[in-house]
C-alpha cells in the first residue's frame, strides 16, 4: 500500500488531463484523445507516477492502486485504481504498429457480454467503448448488477484496455478516473511481440518521494466497503 503525503494543489491535479496524446502517431492513424501517453512523449509535468514496468499510473487525492496478481505464477496481471465506490482496471497489450486492435477486442468482448445480457456500444470519452452490467458478489455475500464500462486505446505498438466499474460505470463520464487514464504513461519497449500478448507489470523497485508503503492487511475505509472487487495480491492504496 502505498500513500501520498499530503494533498496535491489544484494545479496539480488539473496536469493529470493535459498529457501528450497516446494516439497511433504520424505513421498511423490519427489520435482521437489524449493520452494514455507513450513513453517516447513523457511529460514533464511534475506529476507522480508509479512505476509498474509497462505502465506508469499517476496518484491523485483519495485515490487507491491496487495490484492484482495471479497467485499461482506471482506476476501482475493487471493495475486497478479505486476511486471511492468506483474502480478501474487497466491492462497494457502489445499491437501493430501501423494499426490498432480496439475494433477486434471490443467485438470480442461485445460477443461475450451479449451472451451473458445486454450490451451497449456508444461513444464515449475515448471513442468507441461497451457498457453493460456484470453479476457481482458484494461483501456480504449477495449478488448484485454492476455497471461497467469498457473502454480501449490504441497508441504506437501498444494497447490499453480500461474497465470502470462500480458507480462510474453506470455514468457517462469519470473525471478522476479517465483522468488518470489519460495521465497514465505506457512503455511497450523495442521487443518483438505478438499483437495481443500482454506487455509485463511489475512489483515497484523503489517508492517515490512522498509516497508511502502499505500492506494490503490496512483496514479499508467504510466508504469503500460497498465497491465489491475481486481477491488479489498486494495492494498499492491511498494516493493522497
Amino acid at each position: 500500500m502505498f500513500r501520498r503525503r499530503g494533498s496535491k494543489s489544484a494545479d496539480e491535479r488539473d496536469s493529470l488531463g493535459d498529457g501528450t496524446s497516446g494516439g497511433l502517431g504520424e505513421t498511423a492513424m490519427e489520435p482521437k484523445v489524449l493520452g494514455p501517453i507513450d513513453s517516447l512523449n513523457m511529460p514533464r509535468d511534475g506529476v507522480i507516477r508509479l512505476d509498474f514496468g509497462s505502465l506508469l499510473v499517476p496518484g491523485a487525492d483519495g485515490m487507491e492502486i491496487r495490484l492484482e496478481v495471479d497467485q499461482a505464477t506471482d506476476t501482475v496481471v493487471a493495475v486497478t485504481v479505486i476511486d471511492g465506490t468506483s474502480a478501474m482496471q487497466l491492462m497494457p497489450f502489445a499491437a501493430p504498429r501501423n494499426d490498432g486492435i480496439w475494433d477486434d477486442v471490443r467485438a470480442e468482448i461485445q460477443a461475450g457480454l451479449t451472451a451473458q445480457g445486454s450490451v451497449e456500444e456508444v461513444d464515449g470519452s475515448f471513442g468507441k467503448e461497451l457498457r453493460s452490467t456484470v453479476p457481482v458478489t458484494t461483501n456480504d455475500g449477495s449478488i448484485v448488477e454492476q455497471p461497467v464500462r469498457f473502454i480501449g486505446v490504441d497508441g504506437p505498438r501498444w494497447f490499453v484496455r480500461a474497465v470502470i466499474s462500480g458507480e462510474a460505470g453506470g455514468h457517462d463520464i469519470a473525471p478522476g478516473l479517465e483522468a488518470v487514464l489519460r495521465s497514465t504513461v505506457v512503455v511497450r519497449g523495442s521487443e518483438p511481440m505478438a499483437p495481443g500478448d500482454p506487455l509485463l507489470l511489475t512489483f515497484p523497485a523503489q517508492v517515490p518521494d512522498g509516497v508511502v508503503e502499505g500492506t494490503a492487511e490496512d483496514p479499508p475505509e467504510e466508504s469503500r466497503k460497498s465497491l465489491p472487487l475481486p481477491e488479489r495480491g498486494p495492494e498499492i492504496t491511498e494516493i493522497r
